[in-house]
């Protein structure tokens, strides 16, 4: 069941970015054009309402028309994995919304609740698994979604895999050998930590970057696919300084690199993001110029 999206999550999984314009109103052409590139570079699952498309900063209604426009403009041509979250009730309708669009799939954001039990964790999982049909994708950001806590939403029958965002390994080995089902394991950390994470039994990994330029990322998942890590390796030095910029202010830069690069570079009218977050400092957009230079984009 669901084989269809197993095989395609098994690879680059893209968070494209949700453009804005100077009143910080969702730029849609922006968004169409971003989708275009991903669908012309060869991305087969594009993530809408996702934490590098700033989810969090968007209202309920414009997740959901995220989604909505996403699914339509892409028919097909690719996965869309919606992502949902805020409270159970929210979570649920965005799911049923994103199932009504035609999406393939959901992301469940971990909740951003400051308190979080195993029992709480999963009944809120498993109350939006019984709200829709679609397959889903954990996104785990805490250890407090414990092996416990995977091991019981495992067995829900539209649970396919685990997005696995805390770079603790042993901690991710645990849970890769702990749950018996049949799920697809994915770094949710990007390509600066998918060697790693391959070696500990993930099959896929999330990319920002893809949404700049998508060479270096499908260069890395054909050496982690063929257990080249020398290659795979390479292909990390070349893009770590990138990554490390993102990863500033405990990854408060997530977000706004990505955009910077690709305002830099035209794929954006504009690098707008919404508070919490920030633009770059000067000193920070020089260096997404030189690192863009260092590639031979610009």
């Amino acid at each position: 069941m669901y084989s269809h999206v197993k095989e395609k999550i098994k690879g680059i999984n893209a968070i494209n970015v949700t453009p804005f314009d100077s009143e910080l109103e969702i730029d849609w052409p922006a968004l169409q054009a971003n989708i275009t590139f991903l669908l012309d570079k060869g991305i087969e699952a594009i993530y809408p309402c996702g934490n590098t498309g700033e989810f969090y900063a968007l209202s309920v209604d414009e997740a959901k028309e995220v989604t909505r426009f996403v699914t339509n403009h892409v028919a097909k041509r690719s996965l869309v994995i919606a992502g949902v979250g805020y409270d159970v009730k929210t979570a649920c309708e965005l799911a049923r919304n994103a199932e009504a669009c035609g999406a393939d799939g959901l992301m469940v954001h971990q909740p951003i609740h400051p308190y979080l039990l195993p029992a709480g964790l999963i009944e809120y999982y498993t109350q939006i698994a019984a709200s829709t049909k679609l397959p889903i994708i954990l996104y785990v950001r805490s250890e407090q979604i414990s092996l416990e806590v995977l091991r019981a939403t495992a067995k829900l029958p539209n649970v396919i895999g685990v997005k696995y965002a805390v770079n603790h390994l042993p901690s991710f080995t645990k849970a890769v050998q702990g749950v018996q089902e049949d799920i697809v394991w994915i770094c949710g950390t990007a390509e600066m930590w998918a060697p790693y994470f391959f070696a500990a039994g993930a099959v896929g990994f999330t990319s920002g970057l893809v949404n700049v330029e998508t060479t270096r990322s499908f260069q890395m998942l054909k050496s982690l696919r063929e257990s080249n890590y020398p290659e795979a390796m390479a292909v990390w030095k070349d893009v770590a300084p990138f990554e490390d910029l993102r990863a500033k202010y405990n990854t408060g830069n997530n977000v706004t690199v990505v955009k910077e690069a690709m305002y830099q570079l035209g794929l954006l009218p504009s690098n707008a993001v919404r508070p919490p977050i920030s633009l770059l400092n000067d000193a920070e957009k020089n260096q997404v110029s030189a690192l863009l230079n260092a590639w031979g984009l610009r």
